[in-house]
């Protein structure tokens, strides 16, 4: 268990295995009875919709199931206006609450439905993918997009428990589970010591599997001590940014075609190597965080990085000061640090 401490808010984040099994007692034991609306997406409630309504009704729970398309086209106003009529219909009030059972979508989207409603009832996670679990249910992020621009809508919205059990993690495509591989790279590059030597350790995708406990816990933890030092993203926070600046903007470009942890992989590469070029990070950084992701199969470049598109993209970057860009460097392994880079030297330093 890792608890974070917020000056409004304490939580606890549970990590173990067959803790899906126990989710009826252990919303039971921060929450009283009430209403929940339980919102997961249709890949998810294939596999764990049924006991999971079934845990919390027997807990004493009124569960209102919602059911989303799988993907970040459920990441829209559209999406959030119908849960929250929905929630109304039903007669929800301040006092009832928000299970979110899934992904890195699903609690995004959940999130800002709690965060909305009433301006703020109750909100649980159940990480069911391992983007969810090391990065996305942890910290208090919520957001939708609107139109091409990434989480542009959304807030700041601090859960009262996750839930997070690694066996989730063996009814993931192989592909779903590398591409969470691409934010514990992430979190170990900028946390560096023996977590980045974890990841060195890792060649290939069951090494991921063998190891999701520990790594699930290495990355929370990192990312829960920064969480705690800057809740607003106003400092600190920024470092985990590493890689999403290009990413974020590859990713909403490429359609659908590449997952969030992919882009962020191919984010993290290129930015580091842009750094390299000029002298800003270490020698050799590069190589050391390209051979832990190639090692698992994800991706190193696309051809999207330098587009018009991808240009215009940055201008709506949420880290975007004015014309200038807040990016994350590593000058080495463990010391991330922020350079400033006006919009219109980008072309410049892509060819750097």
């Amino acid at each position: 268990m890792i608890t974070v401490t917020l000056p409004t808010k304490t939580y606890n984040i549970e990590i173990k295995s067959g803790l899906h099994q126990e989710i009826g007692s252990l919303v039971k034991s921060v929450w009283k009875p009430k209403k929940v609306v339980l919102i997961t997406d249709q890949q998810v409630a294939k596999h764990y919709l049924n006991d999971t309504v079934s845990q919390l009704e027997t807990a004493g729970f009124k569960v209102l199931t919602e059911v989303v398309p799988v993907g970040e086209q459920s990441k829209s106003l559209a999406t959030v206006s119908k849960i929250i009529s929905e929630m109304a219909t039903e007669g929800f009030t301040r006092k009832d609450g928000v299970v979110a059972l899934g992904g890195g979508v699903v609690g995004d989207l959940s999130g800002l439905v709690s965060s909305l409603y009433m301006r703020g009832i109750p909100f649980i996670q159940i990480a069911t993918s391992l983007t969810a679990m090391v990065d996305s249910s942890v910290g208090g992020k919520t957001a939708v997009n609107l139109d091409e621009v990434k989480n542009i809508i959304g807030t700041f919205h601090q859960p009262d428990l996750v839930i997070i059990d690694p066996d989730f993690l063996k009814t993931l495509s192989q592909r779903n589970l590398v591409e969470g591989y691409g934010e514990v790279v992430k979190c170990s590059a900028l946390e560096g010591g023996e977590f980045f030597e974890l990841t060195g350790g890792i060649t290939d995708p069951v090494g991921i599997l063998t190891n999701a406990t520990e790594l699930i816990q290495r990355s929370i933890s990192f990312k829960a001590d920064v969480v705690m030092k800057d809740e607003k993203e106003q400092n600190l926070r920024r470092i985990l940014n590493f890689g999403h600046t290009f990413g974020h903007a590859i990713e909403l470009l490429a359609h659908g075609e590449l997952k969030h942890g992919e882009a962020v992989s191919i984010g993290m590469v290129r930015i580091s190597q842009c750094f390299e070029n000029i002298g800003v990070t270490q020698k050799g950084i590069t190589s050391e965080i390209t051979d832990r992701l190639l090692a698992v199969g994800l991706p190193m470049d696309s051809d999207l990085i330098g587009t018009d598109e991808f240009l215009e993209h940055l201008k709506n970057d949420k880290k975007n000061d004015g014309k200038q860009l807040n990016l994350v460097a590593l000058s080495e392994i463990g010391l991330p640090i922020i350079v400033p880079k006006s919009l219109e030297s980008i072309p410049e330093f892509l060819n750097s």
